[in-house]
């Protein structure tokens, strides 16, 4: 975690030392009372840091190296879960998972950025920053949904597609250009959750959905805050200021309309609890996709163009 992250969360990770300590030690009724009385502090201090966190805080958060990622809330979510490798055209991409499972018994289709826990998974996902072929595996498992009549779980979490010379060569924008397209006209539900970094068209090339969700602190723009700063401020370090002026967070965007829900999280973030996180998540899920159901499969690309064409406004 960055040492910036760090010190927002350096009282909150003080209170949870204090408790690790005193659990190794031999229990005694006093040291019992002691860290209750800890926990309880720990449960306030986190609610008022996580209560107040600026849009560049929620920055930091969405990119916690601990918070749960696709494959975890596949874990958590889902049953029999069956993963779909390549695009049968050029091999497989490991930063987009995408494949069938069942929600609450029924069978549907899921595509998700993966990221890695330690280096070496880091370097195997690409750090969650998806190739052209990553993106034609996803719409390869999305026409399939379609086909089946398989409602589809899209969940979102990198900070771009991957900008280098192989995957420009391959075609990057003309793959995220075809899924635009593809998902805007499918006729089974499409619904689309942002797990932690939405960016740019590597989130866009799988967000086009019926119901878009954010967890209460992830981001979602058109650029990285630290790129938008490079741009209009020549200075990367202005990455907060560019954060506040983008309207990143869940709050800006229902505002916006861009979003439909903001999903909350456990206190102290996503990653204090992912299994907290997920059971969070679920009836957003269970509920949109029960709405979208009972809407004839033909009407659903009309209803999703009216729904993009409402996103945003202008703010005087």
């Amino acid at each position: 975690m960055s040492a910036e992250a760090a010190q927002f969360e350096e009282p909150i990770l003080r209170l949870k030392r204090q408790i690790e300590e005193l659990s190794a030690l031999e229990a005694e009724p006093a040291r019992e009372a002691e860290i209750a009385e800890l926990r309880q502090k720990l449960t306030k201090v986190s609610h008022e840091v996580y209560a107040n966190l600026t849009p560049w805080q929620k920055t930091l958060v969405a990119r916690h190296p601990q918070r749960p990622y696709t494959l975890d809330f596949i874990t958590i979510l889902f049953e029999e879960f069956t993963e779909v490798h390549g695009d049968r055209k050029f091999g497989d991409d490991p930063a987009i998972v995408a494949g069938f499972a069942r929600f609450r018994g029924q069978p549907c289709a899921i595509v998700g950025h993966q990221k890695g826990r330690n280096t070496k998974e880091k370097v195997i996902r690409n750090f969650g920053q998806p190739r052209p072929e990553g993106f034609r595996k996803a719409l390869r498992v999305m026409k399939l949904a379609e086909k089946f009549g398989l409602p589809i779980f899209s969940f979102i979490d990198t900070q771009g597609a991957y900008p280098g010379l192989g995957a420009e060569e391959r075609g990057q924008a003309e793959a995220i250009a075809v899924n635009l397209r593809e998902m805007s006209a499918l006729q089974v539900p499409v619904i689309i959750t942002v797990l932690g970094e939405g960016g740019s068209g590597g989130a866009l090339a799988i967000g086009v959905g019926d119901r878009v969700f954010m967890l209460e602190h992830s981001v979602y723009s058109v650029i990285s805050p630290e790129g938008c700063a490079a741009i209009l401020w020549k200075n990367s370090s202005a990455a907060p200021d560019a954060a506040a002026a983008m309207r990143i967070t869940a709050l800006d965007l229902k505002r916006l309309a861009i979003i439909d829900d903001i999903v909350p999280e456990p206190t102290g973030g996503a990653h204090s609890d992912p299994q907290a996180a997920a059971d969070l998540l679920a009836p957003y899920l269970e509920r949109a996709l029960k709405e979208l159901q009972k809407i004839k499969p033909a009407l659903l690309p009309e209803e999703r163009y009216k729904k993009f064409r409402k996103m945003g406004h202008y703010e005087k």
